[in-house]
């Protein structure tokens, strides 16, 4: 039986809530956008309005403001979305109980062999429904695979219902840019360019051997996903995903311009993460850093830890060691961030002569003890001697600040 997956989008989520709330901004150009002050001042999302005046995602405020006069900013309210995003939800699960959500506004149903239903009359269903109960349109793709579904979804907007069927997929898929396709980032656009490979068809068309070269293992992914080859289900509403990494990154609010500032930030990013660990009774083996500049140039950077460890001072080590064997100074430092992945879920530890797993058990004790002081005190009841030294730079939570949104592959 052929698989009918459906990607649902809610169109210009965040933007499109606050309007349904707020009939007096309706009929004019609407953005949601981050803190100027926190310099986190772009678009998150916009009404279709805005759209006309050339605004996205991403775009710094102060452009988008030259762009439109009259434009309405409002702050991100993540726990009203998060209420929203839970009414449509409930309107899905009447229907299936494979949901896989990616991201707050968008999700995977997988509803082949409904005895009563197409899978295209429950797209249609849906979308009504969704605009009739909950007020906010959605758009949907249905396909064969997630990965043609989502491009579906993508396709025709807003309120619209878009089929990726074997017989048509040729016709709709392969003549987007490459760039549509999930996973594939502006680095690697870029380099698919610079060999010829423009479209999602040109990508399917192009010698499994030239792209695994270029791209390993991922490279082969992006041509299953190309020729309409993913075969990976929806998951089930209730199946937890296993964590595959931890991590939190930070605007800062002002350009870090010495190894000092960069460790005064790591160190209040690594507390969070490791705090997150140990949440989660996790303890990770490989330290990531991600660093973008005042010109906003990025890299990613990452080490392989001794032992896997859940400690915050172990991380801030690796972190700065890693950050001055790769960064020269040429430009000031707008943002960074930290992750870690590599979990052992087995929780084995392997003592050693030095003793440095059991130095390593006692401040994991200690960073616990901590934790609870924390949880009963507030984030600002102990910290590092380092976080004081400058309470602009140190002064935000990310344990509590930090916005989840479930991802796949």
């Amino acid at each position: 039986m052929e698989k009918e997956i459906l990607h649902i989008d809610c169109n210009k989520f965040y933007a499109s809530v606050e309007c349904l709330l707020r009939p007096e901004i309706r009929d004019k150009p609407v953005a949601v956008g981050g803190s100027e002050k926190s310099r986190h001042g772009i678009i998150l999302t916009k009404n279709e309005i805005a759209s006309d005046y050339g605004l996205y995602a991403g775009q710094p405020l102060w452009e988008a403001r030259q762009r439109c006069r009259d434009l309405i900013i409002i702050p991100p309210n993540f726990p009203l979305y998060m209420e929203f995003s839970q009414r449509v939800r409930r309107i899905f699960e009447d229907y299936t109980d494979l949901i896989e959500p990616f991201g707050l506004d968008e999700c995977w149903l997988d509803v082949t062999g409904d005895r009563y239903k197409t899978g295209y009359e429950i797209a249609q269903e849906i979308r009504k429904r969704v605009k009739r109960e909950i007020g906010i349109t959605v758009s949907v793709g249905l396909s064969f695979n997630k990965i043609f579904a989502k491009l579906g979804s993508d396709y025709k907007k807003p309120d619209a219902v878009t089929v990726i069927n074997r017989d048509n997929y040729r016709d709709i898929v392969w003549p987007l840019p490459c760039s549509d396709l999930l996973m594939v980032g502006r680095a690697t656009t870029k380099k698919l360019n610079s060999y010829g490979v423009y479209t999602i068809g040109d990508l399917a068309t192009s010698n499994d051997k030239f792209i695994h070269n270029l791209f390993g293992k991922n490279g082969d992914k992006l041509l299953r996903f190309a020729r309409g080859e993913d075969c990976s289900p929806v998951r089930h509403k209730d199946l937890s995903r296993e964590l595959k990494s931890i991590g939190n990154s930070t605007t800062t609010p002002r350009d870090l311009k010495n190894n000092n500032d960069v460790k005064i930030v790591f160190t209040v990013l690594a507390e969070s993460v490791a705090r997150r660990m140990r949440e989660h009774n996790l303890k990770g083996s490989t330290l990531m850093i991600y660093v973008r500049d005042n010109q906003l140039v990025s890299f990613v950077r990452q080490c392989r830890l001794p032992s896997a460890t859940n400690v915050s001072n172990e991380l801030i080590d690796y972190a700065m060691k890693v950050f001055a064997a790769n960064y020269d100074w040429n430009r000031p430092i707008r943002s960074i961030g930290l992750s870690v992945t590599d979990f052992d879920y087995n929780n084995v530890v392997q003592f050693d002569l030095s003793g440095n797993a059991q130095k390593r058990e006692k401040l994991e004790r200690l960073e616990t003890t901590v934790d609870r002081l924390k949880d009963r005190y507030g984030n600002y009841c102990l910290q590092k001697a380092t976080a004081l030294c400058d309470e602009k730079l140190s002064h935000f939570n990310p344990f509590e600040e930090h916005t989840i949104h479930p991802v796949c592959y």
